[in-house]
């Protein structure tokens, strides 16, 4: 399925392509958490804010379903980043 468009940036923190993305679905990658552990996509500093809905697309379009029966992957805390001097400050408060 080679197109030109398949060079293009899914995920900028970890530097995942379409093309990585549609690999990982032709060799049997249903869902997100399935891509998320093999590429890293959705690792990066952003934690998926970028990639997780394009990801998800190219899976509903892969398997012609709605980008609702995508099965969305679990966010953990952190819900959003936070710096490891603002722990570190935190563990420091404690003691």
């Amino acid at each position: 399925m080679a197109n030109k468009d398949t060079n293009t940036i899914i995920c900028r923190c970890e530097d995942i392509t379409r093309e990585d993305i549609l690999k990982c679905i032709a060799d049997g990658y249903r869902t997100l958490d399935e891509i998320k552990r093999v590429t890293r996509a959705g690792m990066g500093p952003c934690q998926g804010r970028t990639c997780r809905n394009l990801i998800a697309g190219e899976l509903a379009r892969a398997f012609g379903v709605s980008m609702e029966e995508v099965l969305m992957s679990t966010f953990r805390p952190p819900v959003k980043p936070i710096s490891l001097g603002a722990l570190a400050d935190a563990y420091e408060e404690q003691n």
